[in-house]
């Protein structure tokens, strides 16, 4: 089977607060340690009441400070965001503090509502055109400097930081393989594209310094528990989560209800069944037949799994679950 790997919304329950969120991200990846996971990614959102990972470089260092061997990084920064200097600089400072555990997942939307993009951004459509340059002039600071160069991003320069592409279509998959970078498809909330992704990925795909071949995960949601139906029952926070996107009301993690038709609409339940249709969820048997039929059908080389559960000891548990099924 393929390496196992976590990425970790860093979902804010109600009733509780960021740093009660960013300690449940610690406690679950030291699970996610313990049980084996290759790598642990937060991702970077604004402006959404039940995400605490804004600040994603900061949250990598507070988990790479609480673990010890699991990779730590980013999926993804998005980086038309930020100055790619600012992030060589960020990551570059991460790798120095943590060597050999810093990984760089670069995204190109905002992640976020179109109000906040701008207040982040400044100029929105200058600064998705400009992401192949960005990525670009952001590997550059990875370089060791060269003579004369006049900007040089301490402590990036010459700090080995893996870079990675990450997507939802196949504008990042062709650039990932025109980049000779590895790859990671958001297949846990959009399915459509993926194996389109994929097969433009390894097609395009030219060798580079990075990598001499293609390597792509992709990620989906997962929630492991003793039987199907408790699994189902955890499962309806994520759920009720995507509808609150839907209804662009997002809010803090609910807590799981007893049957999620009873507050949600029919439209609105085949909206969120198609959007969450890569979900894994079941006993360590059920899952652990969908997730080898997804490895099967994909070819990925890492498969990366996700969920916001809103019961902490019950999403440790799910995590145990799925390790030892493997």
């Amino acid at each position: 089977m393929v390496p196992f790997s976590i990425l970790d919304l860093s979902p804010i329950n109600e009733n509780e607060t960021v740093g009660d969120a960013l300690g449940n991200s610690l406690q679950l990846a030291k699970k996610a340690e313990e049980c084996g996971f290759t790598r642990f990614w937060l991702a970077e959102h604004h402006n959404i009441p039940g995400i605490a990972s804004s600040a994603t470089s900061v949250a990598i260092g507070y988990i790479a400070a609480g673990t010890s061997r699991i990779r730590v990084g980013s999926g993804g920064v998005m980086l038309p965001n930020h100055s790619p200097l600012i992030i060589a600089e960020q990551f570059g400072t991460l790798a120095s503090l943590y060597p050999n555990r810093i990984d760089l997942g670069l995204g190109r939307a905002p992640g976020t509502d179109m109000n906040t993009a701008r207040a982040l951004r400044r100029d929105l459509r200058a600064s998705a055109e400009n992401f192949p340059q960005d990525v670009q002039e952001l590997q550059y600071y990875f370089r060791q400097p060269e003579e004369g160069q006049q900007i040089v991003a301490v402590p990036a320069a010459g700090v080995q930081v893996p870079v990675w592409l990450l997507g939802s279509s196949l504008y990042s998959a062709q650039l990932a393989a025109y980049l000779g970078l590895p790859f990671s498809f958001a297949s846990h909330f959009a399915p459509a594209d993926l194996m389109n992704a994929l097969s433009v990925y390894r097609s395009s795909f030219r060798p580079s310094v990075y990598l001499d071949k293609p390597y792509a995960s992709a990620c989906v949601n997962v929630v492991a528990a003793q039987t199907d139906e408790l699994a189902k029952y955890h499962f309806t926070s994520h759920q009720m989560a995507s509808v609150q996107l839907l209804r662009n009301a997002p809010g803090k993690l609910q807590p799981p209800v007893d049957n999620l038709d009873d507050h949600v609409s029919p439209a609105e339940r085949a909206s969120i069944e198609h959007k969450l249709v890569y979900s894994m969820v079941g006993s360590p048997k059920t899952v652990a037949h969908g997730i080898s039929r997804f490895v099967e059908m994909t070819g990925v080389d890492e498969l990366m799994i996700t969920a916001r559960v809103y019961d902490v000891e019950a999403r440790l548990k799910s995590v145990e679950l799925v390790s030892s099924a493997f």
